[in-house]
C-alpha cells in the first residue's frame, strides 16, 4: 500500500479494479480546507487518462508492473513474436497490445515487455536508435541557414524529419519516445 502523501511520477496504482501509472501529481494546501494531491492518471490497459484528488492520508494498493527483456524476433502479419533470451520461450502479440511502438525497432533487437499478472500491456522499444535512412530527397547545398527539414523513410518503414544535410545512406540516432532526429552517425 502507498500513501496519497509519497505519489511520485510513473509510480502505478491499483484503483477501481484498473491499473494506473501516475503521469503527474501536485500536493496542494489551500488557504481554508484541508490539504490534497490532485493528480492524472493514465489507465494502462486502455491508455485513457483521467484527473483524480486524494486526502494525502488515503491509501492505494500499489500495482507490480514486470518488466522483461526479450529480443524483437519478426512481425507475421498481425502478430508480432518476441523471444525470451534467458530461456528461450516465444510469445507473440496481436497488433493492439503493440501498438506503434515497434516503428523504429528492427528485428533481432531487445525490447522490454510490461506486464501485470502474466497479462502484456505495453512493449518499450530502446529509448534511442540507430537507424540508415533508405529514402529522402537530395539536399540542396547552401541551404542550411533556415533550420529547415524534410522527410526521410527509415528502413523500418517509418517516416522521420531531417536537416536538409542528411542524405539517403546516412546512419542516424533517434529518440524513441518522440520519433524525432538527433544525430548523424
Amino acid at each position: 500500500m502507498i500513501s496519497a502523501g509519497d505519489f511520485r511520477n510513473g509510480i502505478t496504482i491499483e484503483l477501481d479494479n484498473n491499473i494506473y501509472q501516475i503521469i503527474e501529481f501536485q500536493h496542494v494546501k489551500p488557504g481554508k480546507g484541508a490539504a490534497f494531491v490532485r493528480t492524472k492518471l493514465k489507465n494502462i490497459k486502455s491508455g485513457g487518462v483521467v484527473e483524480k484528488t486524494f486526502r494525502p492520508t488515503e491509501k492505494c494498493p500499489q500495482a507490480r508492473i514486470d518488466r522483461k527483456d526479450m529480443q524483437y524476433l519478426y512481425s507475421d502479419g498481425d502478430l508480432y513474436n518476441f523471444m525470451d533470451t534467458e530461456n528461450y520461450e516465444q510469445i507473440a502479440l496481436n497488433s493492439d497490445a503493440v501498438g506503434d511502438t515497434l516503428k523504429f525497432v528492427k528485428e533481432n533487437e531487445m525490447v522490454k515487455v510490461c506486464s501485470h499478472n502474466g497479462s502484456v500491456f505495453a512493449i518499450e522499444p530502446p529509448l534511442f536508435v540507430e537507424l540508415e535512412i533508405t529514402e529522402t530527397e537530395p539536399g540542396f547545398k547552401g541551404d542550411t541557414a533556415t533550420g529547415a527539414t524534410k522527410p526521410a523513410v527509415v528502413e523500418t518503414g517509418a517516416t522521420v524529419y531531417v536537416p536538409l544535410f542528411v542524405n539517403q545512406g546516412d546512419v542516424i540516432k533517434i529518440d524513441t519516445r518522440t520519433g524525432e532526429y538527433l544525430s548523424r552517425v
